[in-house]
């Protein structure tokens, strides 16, 4: 990596602040270095220009902090108090303090790590309620939202085409990298094809006021659940990022929402939109928006793999998150929804595998040992041990339980979503009835075979009974599950895959993905 610069590193001593912190931690982005102290955030915009933002002299940076400020005070005015100089004097690097201002900075407070909406989302800790929370804010701050002649003709067909088509072009260098040459077209022909024949409903959308000056990069990790709900670091080094149909915004919550595998929240946070603003017509956009977000959002991960100042691991992992958000905008090109099965016996990874591919597919997963729990009035983090086929791993509570995650697949498939049901799947009868519910519901069918060496399942059930899970599987239960195990022959190979899961679950999740296409 090459050498931090001379300011970056003054930055990080305690004598450059004026309120003299006890910790800096350094955060790098692609176009800021970020300070964080124990109070407050210093954000230092890099001079760089990056085609689609220009920091490249002192005036521009000063120019976008003040933006930065106005901006995000519109729906987070107590985090954002200033533009702060860095000046230089008898020898020393400072903020706010005397000599040459040699560059400026953000000054915010410091907001709590620990409920930012990403990490809650990692934690489980997220709810319904929460999401119709955001998405009040969200339909007032859009009623408030500046609009204007100049804003609105972002919403016509042909300005919305630039930034597609500008997409695809700056894409192009990462084909068989971070995007297949496949999906790169199956995507193009997808958004070209939507745009030219729905000319008419983007020209209702500009009719309608629906083009506002909104917030532009609206996804969880900018979203804080401390005093209220704060939103912040919105687009401020490109006007045309945030002037926008107020469905793009909300496409890009939602598709965010999706790519944490957490499909329910993205719906109960569009459903209780609409509710509340009374924009039904967003609902003909989703998908296309979706999946122009998720094409955005893999674009930029894609750019960070130029910066110098990433290292090689960092690279390595922007690699995967890039390419699971093109698989994402890959799924939302699809023409009818997808109803995919797991089946193997206990252990052999079929959750690890299933939340995997509802992040790259924005599929919802149901899991048969959640719904099962719950329906028996058992607390998720509580074992149950059972012998095989008694209490609630008989065969009439097991009917229960398929039948209610049946119940609940149909219910989603019938809105259109695409479902992951993480069942052991042992019984050829069960999984016939799954294709019945797929065909019934004009949604593909494909099922997913988990396989793992016993030595190695053995090793993960021990594992997962002492770090805990809602899954009581053990061993006993494996063997008696091998010896009920009904092979898989409902369906053609091209609608069928056997997985070992001993390989990392993202490389497991690109040969399922590989298969669906």
């Amino acid at each position: 990596m090459p050498e931090l610069p001379e300011l970056v590193k003054a930055l990080l001593g305690p004598t450059a602040y004026p309120e003299t912190p006890g910790q800096i931690e350094l955060v790098q982005t692609q176009m800021s270095f970020v300070f964080l102290t124990d109070e407050y955030v210093y954000k230092v915009k890099k001079p760089v220009d990056l085609g689609y933002l220009d920091y490249t002299t002192l005036d521009k940076r000063l120019f976008f902090c003040q933006q930065e400020i106005k901006l995000n005070r519109r729906l987070c005015p107590e985090v954002y108090l200033d533009v702060v100089p860095i000046t230089t004097g008898n020898g020393k690097i400072s903020i706010g303090g005397q000599g040459k201002t040699i560059e400026y900075a953000v000054k915010m407070r410091r907001l709590p790590r620990e409920v930012m909406l990403d990490v809650l989302l990692g934690k489980n800790q997220v709810s319904g309620e929460m999401m119709t929370g955001i998405a009040r804010k969200l339909a007032e701050f859009h009623r408030k939202a500046e609009s204007s002649a100049e804003i609105s003709a972002f919403g016509k067909l042909d300005a919305i085409t630039v930034n597609t088509d500008e997409n695809f072009t700056q894409t192009e260098k990462y084909l068989s990298t971070t995007i297949s040459k496949k999906k790169y077209g199956r995507i193009k022909d997808y958004t070209d094809n939507f745009t030219r024949e729905n000319a008419p409903l983007f020209r209702k959308r500009l009719e309608e006021g629906r083009i506002r000056d909104c917030h532009g990069d609206l996804h969880a990790a900018h979203i804080c659940f401390s005093d209220g709900i704060c939103i912040y670091d919105c687009i401020e080094f490109n006007d045309r990022f945030r002037y926008c149909d107020i469905a793009s915004e909300i496409a890009f919550l939602a598709m965010d929402l999706d790519h944490y595998g957490r499909a329910d929240l993205s719906h109960h946070l569009v459903s209780a939109y609409v509710d509340e603003s009374r924009d039904e017509g967003l609902l003909k956009l989703l998908d296309f928006y979706k999946c122009y977000r998720a094409y955005v959002r893999g674009k930029v991960e894609s750019f960070k793999l130029d910066d110098p100042y990433i290292s090689g691991a960092e690279k390595r992992h922007l690699l995967d998150v890039a390419s699971s958000y093109f698989d994402l905008a890959h799924a939302y090109t699809r023409s009818r929804p997808l109803l995919l099965i797991t089946t193997g016996l206990a252990g052999t990874g079929k959750t690890a595998l299933s939340q995997a591919l509802a992040k790259r597919l924005g599929a919802t997963v149901i899991s048969s040992d959640v719904t099962r729990k719950n329906l028996a009035g058992i607390p998720l983090a509580e074992h149950h041990f059972e012998e095989f086929d008694s209490g609630i791993y008989s065969a009439a509570f097991s009917r229960l339980t398929y039948d209610r995650i049946f119940a609940g697949a149909k219910r989603i498939l019938g809105e259109g979503g695409s479902v992951i049901l993480d069942a052991c799947f042992i019984k050829a009868d069960e999984r016939r009835k799954a294709k019945r519910l797929a065909g019934e519901a004009n949604a593909a069918f494909f099922i997913m075979e988990c396989t793992l060496d016993e030595p190695l399942v053995r090793q993960r059930l021990t594992k997962r009974l002492e770090e805990g899970s809602v899954s009581d599987g053990r061993w006993e239960v494996y063997q008696e599950q091998k010896r009920h195990f009904e092979p898989v022959v409902e369906v053609p190979s091209p609608n069928y895959v056997i997985i070992d899961t001993s390989q990392p679950v993202d490389e497991a999740a690109k040969k399922v993905l590989d298969k669906l296409d």
